[in-house]
């Protein structure tokens, strides 16, 4: 089968930023399938390769053909820390460059699209017509109700021709993929049957995190003591991430100092993005000692830290919509065996809760935040238990392969139905 694959933000564990499109097409290499990716190009990925009109390169990666093509950005932090102007004329440079080189062959027996951002609507549509082949949409954000919510899309005609866009490609696919419950729920809401809507969330890695990894150096590294217990937050610090909460958190246990934690509670904040510098500034302005913000890095690094942690976060703004989101972050969490900080309520919150994976914390809420890390750090066979029991989770649950095979799968029905 040739699965034509549209992802603007391919990413491998080399870079910073969610590797699902890589680590499913390399799967469904391995299973014998042909998988092309057209994606942006960056300088932050390698070039090379025989170059072709439109194209900035066209390069193999572990059996995936990668077409990298010129417009928009290729990493979603940067596409995100830019005015929404900019960030929505990339999307279109992005999606008009796609189309083109979609349509040059061969001719896929699937195409499959994943969004964010919408505007990947355009090229997955155009190719499906042009192929005649079947189109299989993947909705990782609520786009356009999640810009809508966070204000970034204000304008009322943008509202309506954004939305107009969303019924479309809805209508053109013949399945569509969700990554949550609370997505399922909202691509039900706008008219698609229940039965035509495939719940894969997103997966946990779990040969790259994992209890038994060895971190290192990586606390001695970070100025840590041996006894301090490391609550850690990596991934993107955009507009829809509260870190705010974190440093409201640390600021009361370092006027308290460990204010009735037997240990010393230290945060490490590891990524990039649009609040990254408002964040340490304001550490710096509060002089906290007990924030750390090491440059962001890639998979691994991110893996590092994990292991090296106590706890990890998954942290977002209280906006209703934000409640539907599928985080790497969490599921990473998960496979290193690590107790997941949520502040999110719906599927995040009973995730935690009901496996007894974590615990939650009110959002926005600075002092409930450092209250539920004071019990932690007190009770070392509650962090372990917790840390069993989201290794559990993950491995029974979220696995990248069986993850991956469901995919594949209905890739395969949804070629099949048309040949």
């Amino acid at each position: 089968m040739r699965i034509l694959y549209l992802h603007q933000f391919f990413m491998t564990r080399e870079g910073t930023g969610g590797t699902r499109s890589y680590e499913f097409a390399r799967r469904w290499v391995e299973a014998g399938h042909e998988v092309t990716m057209v994606t942006a190009a960056g300088e932050s990925r390698p070039h090379g390769g025989r170059r072709r009109p439109g194209l900035t390169a066209e390069r193999t990666v572990d059996g995936i053909r990668v077409l990298a093509v010129r417009g928009g950005y290729s990493d979603y932090v940067r596409a995100t820390s830019v005015g929404y102007g900019r960030r929505l004329a990339g999307f279109g440079r992005f999606a008009a460059a796609a189309t083109a080189a979609a349509l040059r062959g061969p001719r896929p027996d699937v195409v499959f699209a994943t969004s964010p951002p919408l505007t990947m609507a355009l090229p997955a549509i155009a190719a499906a017509r042009r192929w005649r082949a079947p189109l299989v949409f993947e909705v990782r954000d609520l786009w356009p109700e999640a810009p809508i919510q966070m204000g970034a899309l204000r304008s009322p005609a943008a509202q309506r021709a954004a939305r107009a866009l969303e019924r479309t490609v809805y209508r053109a696919a013949r399945e569509i993929v969700a990554l949550s419950p609370g997505m399922r729920a909202g691509i039900a809401a706008a008219g698609v049957p229940e039965e035509q809507i495939a719940l894969i969330p997103n997966a946990s890695d779990l040969d790259l995190f994992s209890p038994d990894l060895d971190p290192g150096g990586l606390r001695a590294e970070l100025g840590l003591a041996d006894g301090d217990f490391v609550c850690s937050y990596f991934g993107t610090m955009g507009e829809a991430n509260d870190l705010g909460q974190v440093v409201e958190a640390a600021a009361l246990l370092d006027r308290d100092g460990t204010a009735g934690a037997e240990r010393r509670i230290v945060f490490v904040l590891q990524g990039d993005g649009k609040r990254r510098p408002g964040i340490a500034a304001e550490v710096e302005r509060r002089g906290l000692g007990n924030v750390l913000l090491p440059p962001a890095g890639d998979k691994r690094s991110a893996a590092r830290l994990a292991a090296a942690s106590d706890a990890c976060m998954t942290m977002f703004k209280d906006v209703p919509i934000l409640a539907t989101n599928s985080p790497n972050k969490l599921f990473d969490t998960f496979a290193a065996g690590r107790p997941a900080i949520v502040n999110t309520g719906g599927w995040m919150r009973e995730l935690v809760e009901d496996h007894d994976a974590g615990t939650y914390v009110r959002p926005g809420d600075g002092a409930d935040l450092a209250a539920r890390l004071r019990e932690l750090a007190a009770d070392p066979e509650r962090v372990r238990r917790l840390g069993a029991n989201a290794r559990a989770l993950a491995e029974r649950e979220f696995d990248r392969d069986l993850l991956a095979g469901r995919l594949r799968e209905l890739l395969e029905r949804v070629a099949g139905e048309v040949r």
